[in-house]
């Protein structure tokens, strides 16, 4: 089997699993509905250690994590759809939850293509979403310390020099103020789903 379906059928296998866990994690917090779409873990898990860089040139790293809520997708400057598209939603969803009297976690942008995607980049990139959108970048071997652990695809694929794609998952991971992962949204991602259910689950964190 390769890689790439050892990774779907991993993908599956998390969500067949935690979405029994729903109802009996919402109750065990006293939340009175339940997510439209979220995927909730079964049991919080820690961020792995990592070290990058944010859009300002600064150490990013696990700690990073800590004291907020985050709400984490990973992408590329050069994505010609789902990236932009699935920021805006995120973007969209926070201006709604914070109009209306809610909290919204901070977005992150990971970036799967950090030979292209400079600090400098992404500082301009991420300033289409939002003043709070925080990028991140760094060495491949770094970021893939943070990848593998939470499942995330990524692979270089088609045209040689500076013109190729990076195929990535396209999932969006929830991170709770202990720097632990308790949620993930799976795609196709949609404003309404994300208004819904991040403050919900943050209610019930």
């Amino acid at each position: 089997m390769s890689s790439l379906k050892k990774l779907v059928a991993i993908g599956f296998l998390v969500i067949g699993v935690t979405g029994g866990s729903i109802i009996l994690f919402l109750a065990i917090n006293g939340a009175s509905q339940e997510p439209v779409k979220a995927t909730i873990l079964p049991m919080p898990r820690p961020l792995p250690d990592f070290a990058l860089l944010d859009h300002q040139g600064q150490p990013y790293t696990r700690e990073n994590f800590r004291g907020g809520w985050q709400i984490v997708f990973f992408g590329f400057t050069n994505c010609p759809d789902i990236c932009p598209a699935t920021l805006q939603q995120l973007s969209i969803a926070r201006d709604r939850v914070i109009a209306d009297g809610g909290q919204f976690p901070q977005i992150v942008l990971v970036s799967v293509d950090p030979e292209r995607d400079s600090p400098d980049v992404l500082r301009r990139y991420v300033a289409n979403f939002g003043d709070d959108v925080v990028g991140v970048t760094g060495e491949m071997a770094e970021l893939k310390k943070l990848t593998r652990p939470l499942g995330i695809y990524l692979a270089r694929s088609g045209e040689a020099g500076s013109n190729y794609n990076v195929d990535h998952s396209s999932f969006v991971l929830l991170i709770d103020s202990a720097a632990e992962w308790r949620a993930l949204f799976g795609p196709p991602q949609n404003v309404a789903s994300f208004v819904h259910d991040v403050p919900l689950l943050m209610d019930a964190g």
